[in-house]
């Protein structure tokens, strides 16, 4: 009686372990064909994203042999990030299919979907305005490359004890309000060399390779664009606060307006995503 009755408990979690397993099997099948389908490119859209990117990439490159004309600019080199927020992972597979790998998100959990299921050599900027308490679902991007909007100390420190325990430092650009618009995020000016300063010395795990700015729109006057004026003179004071060479720090201005300016002005990370996606869908609002 004892031996039946433990042969038909042992059979019972047999039984139970093998349908969790199937089930998990099932699952993952199931989670793999969603992900292939997910990732599907129509050939009339792949083409779309082929000529826009190359328009626009042939742009960064025009805007670039202008710069380096000037002196100061010879060795200049431009980045070119494909902002891809609201646009289904299928648009970055087709740039990815063609060789890109740099593209920007503003949306962290958009970001971490995204990532799960898109090649693991895409180096992710994240571009969005960051919440300190979204720190850690951030840093589960493995392959994220750069943190774009560090616009506090209170920020990196997050940043920093999120990114414990990496084989390398996570690379962090400090976001600097040049216009002094309300609507925009970003440390001021003034502020810029002190923040960059605290978080140098209290944060191992990150490592500030550039600055970050939005520039107010239209605010190009003969050429000249007070805001990209101003991020390039706090790099320069922030390089000689950190003890770093010139030049070294990365200026990440310019979008799809104001890119080629940017560039006039020493850009080095370019931020563009309409003029390749094409116009955003944003939900309605409840």
């Amino acid at each position: 009686m004892l031996s039946s009755l433990i042969t038909a408990t042992t059979i019972t979690a047999t039984f139970r372990t093998s349908l969790r397993t199937t089930a998990a099997v099932c699952l993952l099948s199931f989670r793999t064909m969603s992900d292939t389908a997910a990732l599907q490119v129509d050939p009339k859209r792949q083409e779309e994203i082929r000529l826009n990117l190359a328009d626009i990439q042939a742009r960064v490159n025009a805007s670039l042999e202008a710069a380096r004309q000037r002196p100061a600019l010879a060795a200049l080199k431009t980045r070119l990030v494909a902002v891809s927020k609201t646009k289904p992972a299928s648009d970055i597979a087709a740039a990815y299919a063609l060789g890109h790998r740099h593209f920007g998100e503003n949306y962290i959990q958009e970001l971490v979907e995204k990532a799960a299921i898109l090649p693991k050599d895409i180096k992710w900027h994240f571009i969005g305005s960051l919440q300190s308490n979204k720190c850690k679902l951030l840093s589960s991007v493995a392959n994220l490359a750069v943190v774009e909007t560090i616009d506090s100390v209170k920020k990196g420190v997050a940043m920093n004890k999120e990114w414990k325990d990496r084989p390398s430092p996570l690379e962090i650009y400090i976001q600097v309000n040049t216009s002094g618009e309300d609507s925009k995020s970003g440390v001021s000016p003034a502020e810029c060399v002190q923040v960059a300063r605290e978080i140098a010395s209290t944060c191992p795990n990150i490592k500030i390779a550039g600055l970050m700015t939005i520039g107010a729109p239209h605010n190009v006057s003969d050429g000249k664009n007070p805001d990209f004026e101003t991020l390039a003179r706090c790099r320069t004071d922030t390089e000689a606060a950190l003890g770093l060479a010139g030049g070294s720090l990365e200026l990440s201005m310019g979008m799809s307006d104001d890119f080629e300016t940017a560039i006039a002005h020493g850009s080095t990370n370019v931020r563009v995503g309409s003029s390749i996606f094409g116009a955003r869908s944003y939900p309605p609002k409840a």
